[in-house]
C-alpha cells in the first residue's frame, strides 16, 4: 500500500472503532446487556423508585458500606455511645481513652474502679460486642487514675525537686 492508501485504511479503522464504542456506550446506558446502570427519566410512575426521597439513615449506611466504613464507624460508636455500650453507672466511673488493633483502653475514675472493671471484663466485652459488633474490641486494658508527675511539667526545676517540706 502507497502512502494515500495506507492513511484512508487507518482512517477507516479508526472509524469503524470509534462507531462500535459509541453502540456500546448507548447499549450500556439505556440498559442493554452491556451491565451498566439503566438511566430513568421522566415520571417515575405510583410505584416506589431509586430516585425518590430517601430517609438519612438509608442513605448513610449505603454510602458507610460502599465506602467501606463499617470498622471505623464501629470504633466511633465505643467512645461516642459509651454509656449506652457499658451501661450509666459505669459510665459515670470510667471512660475509653484509646482504641488501637482491637485493644481499648479503659481509665478508670479510682483504683477501686479499675478493680472492679478488671473482674466484670469478660462482661464488658459481651456487652460491648453486643453493642457495636464482634471483633472491633478483642482485648481490655483497665487502669486506674493517673498520678500526677513531679517529673515533667511547664515549671520543672532541675534539682532534686520536691522532697522532705516538713522539716
Amino acid at each position: 500500500m502507497a502512502g494515500p492508501e495506507l492513511a484512508r485504511a487507518v482512517l477507516d479503522a479508526a472509524k469503524a472503532r470509534r462507531e462500535s464504542a459509541a453502540k456500546n456506550r448507548r447499549r450500556s446506558v439505556v440498559g442493554g446487556d452491556g451491565g451498566g446502570e439503566r438511566r430513568l427519566r421522566g415520571y417515575s410512575g405510583p410505584g416506589p423508585d431509586p430516585r425518590d426521597p430517601q430517609p438519612l439513615g438509608v442513605v448513610l449506611e449505603r454510602l458507610m458500606k460502599a465506602r467501606g466504613w463499617q470498622q471505623p464507624a464501629a470504633e466511633a460508636t465505643v467512645f461516642g455511645a459509651w454509656e449506652k455500650v457499658v451501661g450509666a453507672e459505669i459510665a459515670q466511673h470510667s471512660r475509653p481513652v484509646k482504641l488501637e488493633d482491637g485493644e481499648l483502653t479503659v481509665e478508670a475514675r479510682s483504683t477501686a474502679w479499675a478493680t472492679q472493671l478488671r473482674l466484670l471484663a469478660a462482661s464488658l466485652l459481651k456487652r460491648i460486642a453486643g453493642e457495636v459488633g464482634h471483633n472491633v474490641v478483642r482485648k481490655l486494658h483497665i487502669h486506674g487514675p493517673a498520678a500526677p508527675s513531679w517529673s515533667r511539667g511547664p515549671r520543672r526545676v532541675r534539682g532534686r525537686g520536691p522532697r522532705d517540706t516538713y522539716g
